[in-house]
């Protein structure tokens, strides 16, 4: 593993949410979807558009949005079908708790002084309630969502607004998430450094660290 304290100071971090501070309370809502709509086509070019429909805007109710995301898939959606996926995203908030050293690491890192953002791809009321249900909130000074933004998270103007509100540069700040993909890459590409939680060990990258309690060696 690389330390990155060798290069400079960290004095903030972004965190992903879902699987990285919280434990989903459900299988995979995106793949559940996945396979309830029969998309055909791959998973992961399904999760780049159902995302940028599904999650960056404000809807005015749950089947309002999944209605539209039938529509962008030409897909006919069932009444049963809209009440199924509303059932699987909502048990998957309702249910989701903090990874047991999250809450210890947020409160160690305030205390030592560095600025804290959490950064999702989320649909509106879906990550807010768990953030208050677990009393989160008051760790962030940047809470950043992306149907609120209407930017994804891995979008480089959205690591650039979080820089901008939290009045930090890209080398004063560490991104930790547990995806390569959109965590890592979209960290990466605007020149931010990053750390990848992978819990079950089943990725390769550099700076790799097996639950949130062994962040401390980047910091």
């Amino acid at each position: 593993m690389d330390c990155l304290s060798i290069y400079t100071m960290i004095k903030g971090v972004i965190f992903d949410f879902w699987g990285t501070l919280v434990e989903q309370g459900t299988y995979s809502p995106l793949r559940q979807t996945y396979k309830i709509l029969r998309v055909r086509m791959p998973f992961s070019p399904f999760v780049v558009k159902f995302e940028n429909v599904f999650m960056t805007k404000k809807y005015e109710d749950q089947a309002t949005a999944f209605r539209e995301v039938c529509k962008a898939f030409n897909i006919d959606c069932k009444p049963f079908v809209v009440d199924k996926l509303i059932g699987i995203w909502n048990s998957c908030k309702l249910l989701a708790k903090p990874y047991p050293e999250t809450l210890q690491v947020l409160k160690d890192l305030k205390d030592k002084g560095l600025k804290l953002a959490v950064s999702s791809n989320s649909p509106y009321n879906n990550v807010e309630p768990v953030l208050e249900k677990f009393d989160m909130e008051k760790y962030f000074d940047r809470v950043n969502l992306s149907w609120e933004t209407g930017k994804l998270k891995h979008e480089s103007e959205s690591f650039e607004s979080i820089l901008r509100k939290m009045n930090l540069k890209h080398g004063e700040v560490l991104m930790v998430g547990d995806s390569l993909e959109t965590d890592i890459a979209g960290a990466e590409k605007v020149g931010i450094k990053a750390v990848l939680v992978d819990r079950k060990g089943r990725r390769e990258y550099k700076n790799k660290i097996k639950d949130l309690s062994e962040l401390n060696q980047f910091l």
